[in-house]
């Protein structure tokens, strides 16, 4: 989820057997619509979830973009990469935050995201100032739909242009699913919204059968191409 998860409610758990859970497996789970989580981040077992409603978040005729944002993303206020430090990334969305005492991102949850960013299904968006990692977001890809799990914010606007970064890459390189699990207030404002599990997994179906590419390190021309053609006047001023 795009967002920081507090605790698991068993809503849609489906299973809480203790297995061998390998990164193998992880791929299968998401092919088929479930995704794990730990209860708390000292918690010792994780939880297939399959929700009767998903958010999902448009990547075109759908997505908005505050035009103030837009701007901050075209300054140099912050220096966005996507794959440079996938660790922090996930050490920064399992760190405690004001008003997240805890988190769902335990050891082993780390330690499979790990495996699966080393094997490329995983991937990463860092936002830094001044050299400082600030923001950033993981998630997992497969064909062309993204799985968001996570995203932190230390800075005004970070998580902001961490996700329209990552909507920009998705877009260059044909993604058609951007699967947020949850709905969030924050990701109301650019467009999410929840559909049945039965729409999902049409379009999940729909999606991890096409051959999309994740764009790491875009031409820079194009990347402000497509970040301008987020707010359909492609205006930040």
């Amino acid at each position: 989820m795009l967002a920081s998860r507090t605790s698991c409610g068993h809503d849609g758990a489906v299973s809480r057997r203790q297995i061998l859970i390998t990164p193998e497996l992880m791929l299968r789970a998401y092919r088929a619509g479930l995704f794990p989580m730990a209860e708390s981040r000292g918690g010792d077992r994780l939880y297939w979830l399959d929700p009767e409603r998903r958010g999902v978040l448009p990547l075109r005729g759908g997505f908005h973009m505050p035009r103030r944002l837009l701007r901050t993303v075209l300054s140099d206020a912050f220096q966005v990469t996507a794959d440079a430090d996938f660790p922090g990334v996930i050490a920064g969305c399992a760190a405690p935050g004001p008003g997240r005492e805890d988190t769902w991102i335990n050891p082993e949850i780390e330690r499979l995201f790990l495996a699966l960013h080393e094997q490329g299904h995983a991937h990463s968006v860092e936002v830094r100032r001044d050299g400082a990692l600030v923001g950033g977001l993981y998630g997992v890809v497969l064909g062309g739909a993204f799985f968001g799990e996570s995203m932190f914010s230390r800075a005004r606007d970070a998580s902001k242009a961490a996700l329209v970064h990552l909507v920009a890459r998705l877009r260059l390189g044909g993604f058609t699913l951007l699967d947020t699990q949850f709905l969030t207030p924050h990701l109301s404002q650019f467009g999410a919204h929840e559909v049945s599990r039965a729409d999902y997994k049409r379009r999940l179906n729909a999606a991890t059968s096409l051959a999309a590419a994740w764009r790491a390190a875009p031409d820079p021309a194009a990347l402000e191409a497509e970040l301008r053609a987020l707010r359909p006047d492609g205006a930040a001023r």
